[in-house]
């Protein structure tokens, strides 16, 4: 398989719905939570691409355009935009959708830096 079909096979698609123990005192989803669900799909975008061990080393301008509001459903899309040598890099983006309607949009974006390590955490060639 060549790299191109492994970037289009390792996009990463989570749906999640979004509940209020995951939200703050304005109903909308904690900033912290809506990371840790974008670095989440970023690694399983990186490893599914490299089917290497994979760590994070960045995050790098997560743009938060719109407030998630408790009882809608997100929509994380994570893709790689780069390889390198030993890292690639993971744009996500989630997307929030009512959910008893057809109303969708982008609310949050962001891009994650990945290293490929071997057994003893030293970094290898992202083959």
């Amino acid at each position: 398989m060549n790299k191109a079909e492994r970037i289009k096979n390792s996009t990463t698609t989570i749906f999640k719905a979004v509940f209020p123990n995951t939200t703050n005192h304005y109903d909308t989803l904690f900033g912290g939570t809506a990371m840790q669900m974008m670095d989440e799909t970023a690694f399983i975008a990186a490893t599914r691409f490299s089917r290497q061990q994979m760590v994070t080393v960045s995050s790098d301008k997560i743009d938060f355009k719109k407030a998630i509001p408790a009882g809608t459903i997100v929509e994380l899309v994570g893709y790689i935009t780069h390889v390198g040598n030993t890292s690639l890099k993971v744009r996500v983006d989630i997307y929030v959708e009512e959910m008893y309607s057809d109303y969708r949009e982008k609310a949050v974006s962001g891009e994650f830096t990945f290293v490929a390590i071997d057994e003893n955490k030293n970094p290898v060639k992202v083959i």
